[in-house]
């Protein structure tokens, strides 16, 4: 079973910032993009943001202009540097891999703004 290993989740307060890193296995490979979503209590899974292969960024429009995503090829890892967190932006984030067919998903790290 592969397993995506998320971290940097945490409790922070409004206008505090956060870093979540996701480790993606070497077994994983031909990887078409990465991304985060998120899920806050009492609704669906979003997206947040995606990084294809070829460097090309989307972002929800909630958070565009605070969020940053980037990948490091050399550790396999995609980041999520978030800035100027509000409390709306409390949700689980989980990590998501997509290869030709076939996607993995990670546990999820809770991100929680306080007020």
């Amino acid at each position: 079973q592969v397993q995506l290993v998320e971290s940097g989740g945490g409790l922070v307060q409004a206008g505090g910032s956060l870093r979540l890193s996701c480790a993606v296995p070497g077994s994983i490979f031909r990887i078409i993009a990465m991304g985060w979503y998120r899920q806050a209590p009492g609704k669906q899974r979003e997206l947040v943001a995606t990084i294809t292969s070829d460097g090309s960024t989307n972002y929800a429009d909630s958070v565009k202009g605070r969020f940053t995503i980037s990948r490091d090829n050399a550790k396999n890892t995609v980041y999520l540097q978030m800035n100027s967190l509000q409390p709306e932006d409390t949700a689980v984030y989980y990590c998501r891999i997509a290869v030709p067919f076939k996607e993995y998903w990670g546990q999820g790290t809770q991100v929680t703004v306080s007020s």
